[in-house]
């Protein structure tokens, strides 16, 4: 038996007649655009029409063609399928994104994120293997954001500053920093000589980082907290990157011993001198351990209601003029000069909490001091220093200070 041909309607043949013609249009005027919506449109060299689509060298980029509201933290990349990348370029009125292309020239990556409501134009070029060139170009914005949903870190040290060997390195956000662990893996301390250390989380705004044990004499530190863009948490994204440079000085160690009420002071190792001194007295008590050098006054007013004794106590002091004030905590204490109670020095504690001393010697230690030298107090009947008191950060293990990471 002889099959007959099938025959399709009339109305079926004028449908794929149109479609063909509409194919072999769309071949020779737009070749390699992809049709509206789809997201990842590319421009291919013209031989790619008799290519198979899975074949067809393309530039992909991982963002949309006129995606909005694309977030900060994304990093950008294009990839190259059966061609490779010759040269990438990321530009915005808000700053360029440099790269890195692989090794092998099938990839390109940004080396930073995004700036929010900025719009960006990717512009990518390659070549295939027969050496037809590739090219793809892309634009795209970003989500803005308002400052509530930014942060700005703040570091300690100041860059260029020579601090002792007792220095955290501090930094503090303006606005809660929740997802912990992200920001931490772009926060970075790197020293000469190596040391090693870790971050401790005092809060949602406030990050320590300290070595194992007190900085080596004469260490260089580099601080780069890579987080412009990184994700907070909450819908917060770190605002700028912040990079700083800092060195440790001389190893200056002040011992402070309350039974004997004096101070023996150490540079390098070595005993320079040892001073006389007053700790506090009954009921005002210097703390014990370790504290740090936070900042330091060639004259400053102390005010007994700033520690909460109450003006017209038998207590109270107002005094405008203190010389050679040297802080050691937030709650109040220093090292200064005290010329009314140099016949106690050496002999008894009589101050409200403070370690003073007369003013020659004062002046002495002073002039020989940085931030983040280090006071040693030991033998007072007060409280033990803690760690968010000052930079108390040496009043722990390292073991437990590292339990601080969030990593």
């Amino acid at each position: 038996m002889t099959a007959r041909p099938v025959r399709r309607p009339a109305a079926a043949v004028a449908s794929l007649s149109l479609l063909a013609l509409f194919s072999a249009g769309l071949s020779a005027c737009e070749s390699g655009t992809a049709l509206p919506g789809t997201g990842d449109a590319v421009d291919e060299p013209s031989s790619s029409a008799s290519t198979p689509a899975t074949e067809r060298p393309r530039l992909k980029v991982n963002v949309g063609r006129g995606a909005t509201e694309v977030p900060v933290d994304t990093v950008l990349s294009v990839r190259a399928q059966h061609a490779v990348l010759e040269s990438v370029s990321v530009t915005s009125p808000a700053g360029d994104v440099e790269g890195r292309l692989s090794e092998d020239a099938g990839t390109w990556e940004a080396a930073e994120r995004l700036e929010p409501g900025a719009t960006y134009t990717v512009r990518s070029e390659g070549r295939t293997a027969a050496g037809e060139p590739v090219q793809r170009t892309a634009r795209f914005s970003t989500a803005d954001l308002s400052l509530a949903e930014q942060t700005y870190a703040s570091i300690a040290p100041l860059d260029g500053e020579t601090v002792g060997v007792g220095m955290p390195v501090v930094v503090t956000f303006d606005v809660p920093v929740t997802d912990r662990a992200e920001f931490e893996r772009h926060m970075h301390v790197e020293s000469t000589p190596r040391q090693r250390g870790t971050w401790h989380w005092i809060s949602d705004t406030e990050a320590h980082w300290r070595p194992r044990t007190y900085w080596r004499a004469g260490t260089e530190v580099h601080v780069d907290l890579d987080v412009n863009g990184v994700s907070a948490g909450g819908g917060v994204y770190g605002q700028h990157d912040r990079e700083i440079d800092f060195s440790v000085g001389d190893a200056h160690v002040y011992r402070v011993d309350a039974r004997t009420h004096q101070m023996q002071v150490f540079s390098n190792g070595e005993l320079l001198r040892t001073l006389p001194v007053t700790t506090g007295k009954a009921g005002f008590e210097t703390r014990n351990g370790v504290k740090v050098i936070i900042e330091k006054f060639d004259e400053k007013r102390m005010n007994s209601e700033t520690v909460g004794i109450a003006a017209g106590s038998a207590e109270a002091y107002d005094i405008d003029d203190v010389q050679w004030a040297m802080r050691l905590t937030y709650s109040g204490e220093f090292i200064h000069a005290a010329p009314w109670s140099v016949g106690s020095q050496g002999r008894a504690n009589v101050s409200h909490g403070c370690t003073g001393m007369s003013t020659a010697d004062a002046g002495w230690l002073y002039a020989m001091t940085r931030r983040g030298d280090v006071v040693e107090t030991v033998g007072t009947q007060g409280d033990d220093m803690t760690l968010t008191n000052g930079y108390g950060d040496w009043n722990v293990s390292f073991q437990e200070y590292r339990r601080g990471s969030a990593l």
